[in-house]
This record gives structure tokens, C-alpha cells and sequence, in this order.
């Protein structure tokens, strides 16, 4: 009995990792794309400085900060 317990608590700790992984392929997936067709519009080549790295990073720190007070928020 506890091992079957033991086997459905890593069970949806896969597919979580899994679901977020395919997740995060395609919004990356779909952010460089929208980046090279903005480019391809304005100059035909990318252009991001620092400032716009920064920013960038910023808020996909922000975005995991929302993501782990989602379970915060539950309890």
C-alpha cells in the first residue's frame, strides 16, 4: 500500500516537470519567433542590448516568483 503511494507521488511529480518543460519549449519557442519577425520588419537582424537583457530577465524572475506563490496561495 505504501508503495503505491510512494509510486503516485513521483507520478505527478513527472508529468508536472514534463507539462512545464513542453510549456516553457514553446512560450521560448514562440518569443524568439516573435523576435525575429519584429526584426525581420525593422531591420532584417536582431538587435538586443544589455538594457533590454536585463529587463528581459527580470521579468522571467518575476514570472517564477507569480508561479511559486501559487502554491503558497493554497494552503
Amino acid at each position: 500500500m505504501e508503495t503505491e503511494s510512494i509510486k503516485a507521488s513521483e507520478n505527478w511529480k513527472s508529468r508536472t516537470l514534463l507539462v512545464g518543460a513542453l510549456i516553457g519549449a514553446l512560450v521560448g519557442a514562440s518569443a524568439a519567433y516573435l523576435l525575429i519577425q519584429q526584426a525581420e520588419r525593422e531591420s532584417g537582424e536582431l538587435h538586443m542590448g544589455t538594457g533590454e537583457g536585463v529587463k528581459l530577465g527580470v521579468l522571467v524572475f518575476g514570472l517564477l516568483r507569480q508561479v511559486a506563490q501559487l502554491a503558497e496561495r493554497k494552503e
